[in-house]
């Protein structure tokens, strides 16, 4: 059996072009990513308001725990590979957007360059990360700080930012 080397967020608050759903364009990532990196755990769907707030429409996201073989930057290019075949574009930040596929731990690496961010710089700051997160992964320390997720959590709920909610579809 295969160990978790990788936590990705996946999420989507757009129907990508081809798809009848928001799920189903994001079943359909999930089989892409799939392919790239076994994956090992699988949180639930979570319906969440756009951080900041906005009118945009809700987003859908969930975690998986991936198996892969890849260094971070080789696999930041396959999940960038996957978000543009279902036609993200990046434009202005928190943008609307048909897939976004974020690496939010490598292990217990951080890395920090151009390119890349790991852990995901903002994770703690998002109920739609940290609550899927601590339904595959509570005891997952921060390499960072050194803080469990499920404290992470805890402390996310208490701060001013813990109103988000984050609702299980």
């Amino acid at each position: 059996m295969h160990e978790v080397s990788a936590y990705l967020g996946i999420g989507a608050n757009l129907v990508p072009d081809g798809y009848d759903n928001l799920l189903e364009a994001l079943e359909a990532a999930i089989a892409q990513i799939e392919e790239v990196a076994p994956i090992i755990q699988r949180s639930g769907w979570y319906r969440t308001a756009p951080v900041p707030v906005s009118d945009q429409p809700d987003f859908l996201n969930a975690v998986l725990g991936v198996a892969s073989d890849k260094t971070p930057h080789e696999l930041l290019r396959e999940v960038n590979k996957i978000e543009a075949r279902f036609g993200r574009v990046r434009s202005v930040r928190n943008a609307a957007r048909v897939l976004d596929i974020d690496i939010l731990f490598f292990g217990r690496q951080v890395i920090a360059d151009a390119q890349l961010e790991i852990p995901h710089p903002r994770l703690h700051e998002r109920a739609f990360v940290l609550r899927p997160l601590m339904e595959i992964a509570a005891d997952f320390r921060h390499p960072e700080n050194g803080l469990v997720i499920d404290t992470l959590y805890q402390n996310f709920l208490a701060s001013p930012e813990g109103t988000q909610e984050c609702l299980p579809l």
